[in-house]
């Protein structure tokens, strides 16, 4: 096993801004590590970096307490897991799987009891001579993810490994991954995605890293903590809107009056009232704000379902918009609804929902789900988070 420190790591090419840039960031013995971002923010070079693959611009790197900064990709004991499997494919699944301990020169009844193994652990031990071409994208994926096995690295490293395969192989995958980790729980995992329900769902942590070429937040930590963390209690509107799925409805607003229990704002297009109960910090009346709220957390008011019982949920600040489109998906709706201004605001709805396309219907805006930004996109700390400053900055 073995722990991670990167100390104000940067990484650039050339004269080009840096695609790295002062991360910092500590990964313990045992945890499971998931960097997670859009396109483009440098995840997969911040792993690489830790591979051994790339070398560190600026700052040092340390895994297991030792500084690798100058240590080569081999001798820096990690196993990576590539996004196109990297197999031989002249090799047999039992070869691939041996060619690292082959390569180190272990005594050939140390590398069969090891393939073995991992090969059982992983459902291959009837695929294990056939070459790559015979194999799905599924085994072959487990394949990769055997071959790191044997080595018994201190770190295993996953490069988007789900993303050449299809929905049902990469939530079939994701789950044999959580399995692994458990199985295999002396050894730390860091895990790159862009897939939000990848991150939610496999880490103990998610570092969530800025995409921005005009800002200088490019290739920083935007936050670090654990999936509920970062859905509950988001530092930011990019990190608001980046987890969650639809992204949380984001609505202009203004400060109407502040008090000791909550800020009351006024959305800006329809004069509407509501009570946010966070941290004034700073503001001041008149100041331009935006309300956060996630689809899942506006609710329907008074609307007959399929079966005929009304919501029986009590309206405590309401807001009323009109239907333009329903996405029934079985076991829940997404409504779009009409939002002046341009933006599009979505609750979603219960899948029996009965409502048609143009009806205008209440919206409950729950006190407690509601987030506030800042023009600068800081996040203002609900008064029931006494962990944070009333501001909490940007990282």
């Amino acid at each position: 096993m073995a722990s991670i420190s990167l100390k104000a790591v940067h990484k650039a090419y050339g004269d080009h801004p840096p695609v790295i840039r002062g991360v910092d960031l500590e990964i313990g013995e045992n945890e499971f590590c998931v960097f997670l971002g859009p396109s483009g923010c440098g995840k997969s070079t911040l792993l690489r970096m830790i591979a051994g693959l790339e070398d560190v611009t600026d700052g040092d790197l340390y895994i297991g307490g030792r500084l690798v900064n100058e240590v080569p990709a081999a001798e820096r004991g990690v196993a990576m897991v590539f996004q196109s499997y990297a197999l031989f494919p002249h090799m047999s699944v039992y070869e691939n799987m041996a060619f690292g301990l082959k390569l180190a020169k272990k005594p050939r009844d140390e590398i069969d009891r090891k393939v073995r193994e991992a090969a059982r652990v992983l459902q291959l031990e009837a695929l294990l001579e056939r070459k790559p071409r015979a194999l799905s994208g599924g085994q072959r994926q487990r394949v990769a993810i055997g071959r790191a096995i044997v080595r018994e690295p201190g770190v295993f490293l996953f490069d988007e490994p789900l993303s050449n395969l299809d929905a049902t192989l990469r939530g079939q995958t994701r789950i044999e991954i959580a399995r692994l980790h458990k199985q295999f729980a002396k050894a730390s995992v860091v895990y790159v995605t862009h897939d939000q329900i990848e991150a939610m769902t496999l880490a103990d942590r998610i570092v969530l890293l800025h995409a921005s070429k005009d800002t200088e937040r490019h290739g920083s930590i935007a936050q670090v903590g654990s999936p509920l963390e970062l859905y509950h209690r988001p530092k930011s509107r990019f990190v608001a809107g980046f987890i969650g799925s639809p992204r949380m409805n984001f609505l202009p607003a203004t400060v109407a009056a502040l008090n000791a229990q909550h800020v009351r704002i006024t959305l800006s297009h329809t004069g509407e009232s509501l009570d946010v109960p966070v941290e004034a910090g700073t503001l001041t009346v008149g100041q331009p704000v935006t309300l956060g709220i996630r689809p899942e957390h506006l609710e329907t008011q008074t609307v007959a379902h399929a079966t005929g019982a009304p919501s029986a949920t009590a309206a405590t600040q309401l807001i009323h918009r009109s239907v333009t489109l329903i996405e029934q998906l079985g076991e829940h709706s997404y409504l779009h609804l009409d939002q002046p201004g341009g933006d599009v605001l979505i609750a979603k709805a219960p899948g029996d929902i009965a409502v048609q396309s143009g009806e205008r219907l209440g919206f409950n805006v729950p006190a407690a789900s509601c987030h506030l930004f800042t023009e600068d996109g800081f996040a203002l700390t609900h008064r029931a988070d006494t962990s944070n400053h009333s501001v909490t900055q940007l990282a």
